[in-house]
């Protein structure tokens, strides 16, 4: 970087901290808020001004207010109260924000259940919040319901339906909304003094490695991202609209779209569900400032034909972590982004990096006490020296980044006690020093810049080299015809290591020779994808990262996959049928 630029940072990161610093006193341990306190505040001072925008409902934050207290009064009448948790499934929606508040205005808590899972992984994330009651919305009903007899001893026999517009069946379930109706408007006279050290609920990790664990979540971890990421590097404005696609039970559409909004005071513009052909005319409409992303969901919008609205916005900043290098430049110059603003961080996690200048392929700068430790890259296992110590990594290294623990920066764990434990490494650089394991690789830059690798156990070795799949994946989306690649390592018989295997969604213009063509000559050969897969779509996460546990488990056994499968044979690839597949297992042909 030249002066000017580590000047620009500089000025752009201390702008961000003053904007913040004011909003902080909230968030710390004995101070007495939480979101549903700020909510009140908001409401005295912008309570004509608009809250909550959703379809064609108008929201004031006089409004949300109301709603909020009457919610926290059927709650009460339902004989929840203080420490108590209700689990909650329901699509983004007004209601989702009335009941959550609602809770928290109770002191009471929010299991914030995933609307994709079902069956077994819907139960274990109830089972593990151990709730006196659910609340579902209407929408999935039926899927709660599938759980059958499980269900009486899960929800301590306590399940109530919120209706979905004009779906208000309930079935075999209580009606939420027969109690809310009976419930006054008007605050709670005696309502419990909140903290800021209380809980607010549980958010779930996406469980692509196995079933999700649910992170406990304080007041003060809504607080604090909402005056870090919403006032400091959002910028949000009383004047802005956040357009927010992203699940309101996930971390991001919680802390920067709710928590932002109640720091700073602009509006939230919600939108059930993603859609990328339907995203510019909702920012239009709504008339948003700043939209909020995550994962690939740049990479959908790239994808689309042009619409009409792309470049009739007002949208000042796109802020959110997850857009790649590959894309980066190309997404901001053709919708026309004035300002991106990447950040990283997790869920339940004692570490983050933000990106206040817009420097593509950055996550932000390491902060002071962060670190990147050597490890082994598949199963992210500490380096340890004779000491029993671990090594800091430099400029040009790839390390597991780590952040201390310490009562400015908590890590309040899991339900699960011995999930908590696995997070946490002890005796890092002196004894009894404890910092929180990110289990993500980053690359360190000159000036302290961040850029993100891969998940521990993406990473890959193959003929003895170290393979990173997101590396991989960003040279592949450069081939002709290729819209994006999932790129992850396979197990083949009598081979050491993992070899590379691409899924591949593409488009008529793809050539599976071109494609060959591309790989021998962009790629070594060791980050080669020997098998590759062909697809329409590509599996997601709600947070649109890349799913691989299920294509690392299907592999390029054609039994399993219904896809165009093909084998990488010197410089072409040959379809990959049972016989060839039979072959690889069996020995008799092995990868060169």
């Amino acid at each position: 970087m030249s002066g000017f630029d580590d000047i620009k940072t500089l000025k752009a990161e201390l702008q961000g901290v003053g904007r913040m610093l004011p909003h902080l006193k909230r968030a710390l341990p004995g101070a007495p808020w939480n979101p549903a306190r700020l909510l009140e505040e908001r409401a005295r001072q912008r309570g004509s001004r608009p809250a909550l925008l959703f379809e064609d409902r108008r929201y004031t934050w006089a409004d949300v207010d109301a709603e909020v207290n009457r919610a926290a009064r059927a709650f009460r009448e339902l004989k929840i109260g203080q420490g108590d948790v209700v689990a909650l499934l329901m699509d983004n929606r007004p209601e989702f924000l009335f009941a959550i508040t609602g809770l928290n205005r109770l002191r009471a808590a929010g299991a914030l259940i995933n609307t994709n899972i079902s069956g077994a992984a819907l139960a274990h994330a109830i089972r593990i919040a151990e709730p006196v009651a659910i609340l579902v919305g209407a929408e999935h009903r039926e899927k709660l319901a599938s759980l059958g007899s499980d269900l009486e001893i899960l929800s301590q026999g306590r399940v109530y339906v919120q209706s979905d517009g004009d779906d208000r069946d309930v079935g075999d379930f209580s009606s939420f909304d027969e109690t809310l109706l009976e419930q006054s408007l008007s605050a709670l006279p005696d309502r419990p003094l909140p903290a800021a050290a209380d809980r607010f609920g549980y958010i779930y990790t996406s469980g692509t490695t196995g079933l999700p664990k649910a992170a406990i979540i304080k007041n003060q971890r809504i607080l604090a991202p909402g005056a870090m990421l919403g006032r400091g590097v959002f910028d949000m404005q009383p004047d802005d609209v956040v357009y927010l696609t992203t699940p309101l039970y996930h971390s991001v559409g919680m802390y920067i779209g709710w928590g932002g909004a109640l720091t700073s005071g602009a509006t939230l513009a919600l939108r059930r569900k993603f859609s990328a052909s339907r995203f510019w005319e909702d920012v239009v409409r709504f008339d948003a400032t700043i939209f909020v992303y995550i994962g690939e969901l740049c990479r959908y919008l790239l994808n689309q034909p042009e619409h009409p609205d792309e470049k009739r916005h007002r949208l000042r900043i796109a802020g959110g972590n997850g857009l790649r290098p590959d894309i980066w430049e190309a997404f901001q110059a053709r919708f026309r982004i004035p300002l991106i603003r990447e950040y990283y961080g997790a869920t339940e996690g004692a570490s983050s990096a933000v990106n206040m200048t817009g420097r593509p392929g950055m996550v932000g700068r390491l902060l002071p006490g962060n670190a990147l430790l050597r490890c082994d890259p598949e199963t992210g296992e500490p380096w340890r020296g004779p000491n029993g110590r671990c090594e800091a990594l430099g400029p040009g290294k790839t390390g597991l980044l780590v952040g201390p623990i310490s009562k400015a920066v908590p890590f309040d764990g899991y339900a699960d006690a011995e999930a908590s434990k696995k997070k946490i490494l002890e005796n890092v650089f002196r004894k009894g020093d404890r910092f929180f394991n990110t289990g993500d690789l980053l690359t360190l830059h000159p000036g302290r810049w961040l850029s993100f690798a891969d998940r521990v156990g993406d990473t890959f070795r193959w003929k003895g080299e170290n393979v990173s799949t997101n590396e991989v994946a960003e040279i592949l989306n450069g081939a002709p015809g290729v819209l994006e690649s999932n790129v992850y390592g396979v197990k083949v018989p009598g081979s050491d290591g993992r070899a590379g295997m691409a899924s591949i969604h593409h488009d008529e213009q793809f050539s599976i020779e071109d494609f060959a063509q591309f790989v021998i000559r962009e790629l070594p050969g060791y980050m080669r994808p020997h098998f590759v897969r062909l697809q329409q779509g590509m599996r997601i996460t709600v947070t649109f990262k890349h799913q691989k546990v299920d294509y690392r488990q299907e592999g390029y056994d054609p039994s399993k996959v219904s896809d165009p499968l093909y084998l990488l044979e010197q410089d072409h690839y040959i379809p990959l049928d049972a016989d060839l597949y039979k072959s690889l297992q069996d020995g008799s042909r092995t990868l060169r």
